[in-house]
């Protein structure tokens, strides 16, 4: 399999990372995250790229461009830590406005390709651990439209949104597979509350309460579409993993060469030399993880879950031991406000809750093996 990525790839990486260098240094991000974490001005600057658009058909005035491109684009943010709600807005929302009937994507779609509308899933509710198939939220039909009542939390940039995708159930029990719709609300309708709050990695959050409020059905058959629009979000936030600990062990590796203890250099410590080496095996197994996922996103329900679940377990363990290593290798400034490693750290930590964390991951691979395992075939 040729893994080399295309001359029109390494164009988009290139731009991404001049962008990141002449537009996002650290104090502007540090900045950003002292006052509140508000990232909408930063999507603007990536949707003028023509980032935003990335994954809309260009029917709706998007790029449309597939998995290994979106890659290319998360890493490359990673590793600038670029504080924006891209994943959420660009990735994920495309992928469930594409089941939405034809005049809700001629509504919405363009106003993602252009970021005037920044739309975001609101799937997590209290008790669900990541549970995409547990839904408490009710759907009810009204006239020619539908109200919803429920909650859902730790809404990714939810008080910066304009629409939210929100899972509901029209019938069945919490935990049925079965009858979990996917509905489009938008911010300013009546019975929408929003509570937001920062976040550790310098981000922002939303509490959202539904009390009747109105919504648009976007599919009455909605667990399966969004399964699929988790995964895509999976990906993405492994491939932003890969480009936090690049950078991270880049920093790393500068420190320990510059950084001189006895009169000589860290670096010229074996056992340090040692632990940067176990630092850049993980780094490169979560690499080839991120790949993997991309590529795996185009396959069957089955294989691609099983896929996903494996790469973000992995991506999880892989960011958990670079952060933690990287900032022990740094000692005591790695864990200050001031220096950019202790944020990377932070980033990693947050993306390890993401879309499900190690245990729930751990899970899902072991409730999708077959009886054997491979093992004993």
């Amino acid at each position: 399999m040729d893994f080399d990525f295309t001359d029109d790839q390494e164009s988009l990486r290139d731009a991404v990372r001049r962008w990141v260098d002449k537009g996002f240094s650290f104090e502007r991000r540090h900045a950003l995250a002292k006052a509140g974490g508000a990232t909408r001005a930063v999507y603007g600057e990536l949707a003028e790229l023509g980032l935003a658009g990335l994954a809309v058909p260009e029917a709706h005035g998007g790029m449309g461009f597939g998995p290994v491109e979106a890659m290319v684009v998360c890493e490359e943010l990673g590793r600038g830590l670029v504080n924006a709600p891209y994943v959420h807005g660009a990735l994920v929302a495309p992928a469930l406005l594409a089941a939405a009937p034809a005049e809700l994507q001629a509504a919405w779609l363009p106003k993602v390709a252009d970021a005037s509308a920044l739309v975001v899933l609101a799937a997590q509710e209290a008790g669900a651990r990541y549970r995409l198939d547990r839904v408490s939220t009710q759907a009810h039909a009204s006239g020619d439209g539908w109200t919803l009542t429920g909650a859902k939390g730790v809404v990714p940039a939810g008080d910066e949104a304009d629409a939210y995708v929100v899972p509901a159930r029209w019938s069945g029990t919490p935990d049925d597979a079965a009858g979990i719709g996917l509905f489009l609300v938008e911010r300013q309708a009546a019975g929408v509350t929003v509570r937001g709050y920062p976040t550790q990695d310098g981000a922002r959050a939303a509490e959202l309460s539904l009390a009747g409020a109105q919504a648009a059905l976007i599919s009455r058959d909605g667990l399966p579409v969004l399964e699929h629009a988790v995964d895509v979000g999976i990906a993405g936030v492994c491939a932003e993993a890969v480009g936090l600990m690049d950078r991270l062990t880049a920093m790393t590796v500068d420190y320990l060469n510059t950084r001189k203890q006895f009169g000589v250099a860290l670096s010229s410590f074996q056992a340090l030399r040692h632990r940067i080496a176990d630092v850049k095996m993980q780094l490169e197994l979560a690499r080839s993880m991120s790949y993997f996922a991309s590529l795996k996103l185009g396959e069957p329900a089955a294989a691609r879950r099983r896929a996903l679940a494996q790469a973000k377990y992995q991506i999880n363990q892989s960011a958990r031991f670079v952060g933690q290593q990287c900032v022990q290798l740094h000692g005591g400034i790695g864990v200050t406000d001031e220096y950019a490693g202790s944020h990377y750290f932070k980033r990693l930590t947050m993306i390890e809750l993401q879309f499900g964390d190690s245990m729930h991951q751990l899970g899902e691979v072991s409730a999708r093996m077959q009886d054997t395992a491979g093992v004993f075939a």
